[in-house]
């Protein structure tokens, strides 16, 4: 018998859904090669069942906020269990839109102007800021949610009909729209994974077009780019994945215009469902699922 791995899904962020299917079909792909697994919510009786069952490794399924960003790692970190993925800081900073894009600016990495909107200023001031500072169409979106959760492409008309959908939000990231081809690339501990090209049916890819296999997004690979921009769009991908001082595994959003990568973002628990973008290009890479659970898993023993 393989070692025993607790894996932690569902939880309470909006991403609640699609954690518990990464967690079934990670779970279901360790016991088929021999692995004894145990699934858990990360409730109230979550250290009892880690010190009753014992975990070689913890491997963290969870996606969004209380599960990405820093807060369950804190728990971990308790357990001095190796867990998946990326601890507690670097967690935190790649899960906050603002704190993330200021290292990325500050360190040279291309992308979107943005400021964050919190509900103070007039309607006036507001249109005023985005057409001086930014320019529509813009992008609104919360600062600490994963999976394009509430994101909508806005213009003057629609702008204020959209922020009324957020203001469960203390804070919303207010974006300079980049249109262009969608690619996201992906790292392994310090290893460079590969990319993808989206080409969603929708507006943009959206949680919809994710996860919903009736939004009938297309996904190419290998990415049509020449090597030079291959390669840098790589290097700018381990740059951040380094920068953020992340583990395991991530992937980078981008948005590739006039010859530029623009970064939205990186994931720092990219999903492992079947639709999900870093198994399938593991698998393009010869990498079965199995193994690259297993490299996640490989992983967790380092120092966070």
């Amino acid at each position: 018998m393989k070692k025993k791995i607790l894996i932690i899904s569902g939880g309470i962020s909006k991403e609640r859904i699609i954690s518990l299917d990464t967690g079934r079909q990670v779970a279901k792909e360790l016991r088929k090669n021999g692995y004894k697994v145990k699934i858990t919510e990360p409730n109230y009786q979550l250290l009892s069942i880690i010190g009753s069952f014992k975990p070689k490794v913890i491997f963290n399924a969870l996606h969004g906020q209380f599960g990405e960003d820093g807060y369950i790692q804190t728990i971990l970190e308790s357990t001095k269990i190796p867990y998946t993925h990326s601890g507690v800081i670097s967690s935190a900073l790649a899960m906050d839109k603002e704190l993330s894009k200021k290292i990325f600016i500050k360190n040279k990495i291309l992308t979107p102007k943005y400021f964050c909107y919190s509900y103070e200023l007039s309607k006036k001031d507001l249109i005023e800021k985005i057409e001086t500072k930014i320019k529509f169409p813009v992008v609104i979106k919360p600062l600490n949610e994963g999976s394009s959760v509430n994101v909508f492409i806005c213009n003057k008309s629609n702008i204020f009909k959209k922020l009324n959908l957020l203001k469960e939000y203390r804070k919303v990231l207010v974006e300079q729209f980049i249109p262009g081809r969608e690619i996201q690339a992906a790292i392994i501990g310090s290893n460079k994974l590969g990319a993808i090209e989206l080409v969603p049916k929708r507006k943009f890819y959206d949680y919809q077009a994710k996860y919903n296999s009736k939004a009938k997004t297309e996904h190419i690979i290998p990415v049509n780019l020449t090597k030079i921009k291959y390669n840098q769009l790589m290097k700018i991908t381990l740059k951040a994945h380094n920068l953020l001082k992340c583990s395991g595994v991530t992937r980078a959003d981008f948005k590739f215009f006039k010859n530029d990568f623009y970064l939205l973002e990186i994931n720092t628990q990219p999903g492992m469902t079947k639709l999900s973008l870093v198994p399938e290009i593991a698998a393009f890479k010869k990498i079965s699922f199995i193994k690259l659970i297993e490299l996640i898993l490989k992983d967790a023993n380092k120092n966070k």
